[in-house]
């Protein structure tokens, strides 16, 4: 998927002529088209990845929205909550996640699970995301 086609449905829902859940299937659709691999730059060096503690437990619950939180020098800058199609998108823009990560939260979000799935922490920096 070309990035102007992303740039342009996430516009639409900036300006308000489409709601996120109007642009989640379309982004669904974008998804499943096929990928050339690329990858935005991972995260800088000196930083802790790990399992969140409440992994995934592989329940009935499906997911039908990823949180995304981000903190820098300890202070909140992002807290997104977004249906699963656009969250998608939006992991390959959160600072500080390596190729590995947003992989590691493409396939819990592929399995259908819920619950907390990956904390990136570096000094007063964090990444958090959880499926809800």
């Amino acid at each position: 998927m070309a990035d102007d086609t992303l740039e342009r449905v996430l516009r639409l829902v900036a300006e308000g002529k489409l709601t996120a859940d109007e642009a989640a299937p379309i982004l669904a659709a974008l998804d499943e088209a096929p990928d050339d691999g690329g990858r935005a730059p991972g995260a800088a060096g000196g930083s802790e990845s790990r399992p969140s503690p409440d992994a995934p437990h592989g329940g009935t619950d499906h997911a039908t929205t990823l949180r995304i939180e981000v903190s820098e020098r300890g202070r909140q800058v992002v807290n997104l909550r977004l249906p699963i199609a656009v969250g998608r998108f939006a992991l390959d823009r959160v600072p500080g996640l390596s190729g590995d990560q947003v992989n590691r939260v493409r396939e819990a979000l592929s399995s259908g699970l819920s619950g907390p799935v990956l904390e990136v922490d570096d000094d007063d920096d964090r990444v958090r995301i959880v499926l809800e």
